[in-house]
């Protein structure tokens, strides 16, 4: 149904059976970030993405996840990519360098290649904030790529 009379409007594509998804996941604080992983892939299986269409990459932390990022995107072997972590806040200003200099590197990751990337890095205050976000997290982020990668296509 349309919004608007005589204005084209592109489709919301959540089919996944075309898409080919790269997933870098950090191990610092790995419990938070194994339960991130598993809501995102399994997502990806309910869309339609096949295990085969799917590689999994993981790096020490959070700042590592960026540059993996860029080497998936220039590999030309996915149409979108999941960047997945999780920032416990600390007692020292180090929260603050990593959330956001790891924010800024996957945004530009996306601007720079073309590549969307999905952004499943949680930043929270405890490790209860985090435990409650990782499902929702981790699915809205397999959600994410394939209606962004389907999205991109449409363009070419």
């Amino acid at each position: 149904m349309a919004r608007y009379e005589n204005i084209n409007e592109i489709d919301i594509d959540l089919d996944g059976s075309a898409v080919r998804v790269g997933i870098v996941m950090s191990r610092f604080n790995q419990d938070i970030c194994e339960g991130l992983l598993s809501a995102c892939t399994a997502e990806l299986l309910r869309l339609g993405v096949r295990p085969e269409c799917m590689r999994i990459a993981t790096v020490p932390g959070a700042l590592e996840i960026p540059l993996t990022l860029q080497a998936m995107a220039r590999s030309g072997a996915f149409d979108a990519l999941v960047a997945l972590g999780a920032v416990v806040r600390g007692e020292t200003y180090h929260f603050e360098l990593v959330s956001n200099e790891m924010g800024s590197g996957i945004t530009r990751v996306a601007l720079d290649t073309g590549v969307p990337v999905a952004n499943g890095v949680l930043t929270t205050e405890d490790d209860d904030q985090a435990l409650a976000r990782m499902n929702e997290k981790g699915t809205d982020c397999a959600r994410a790529a394939v209606e962004m990668a389907n999205l991109l296509k449409r363009f070419k």
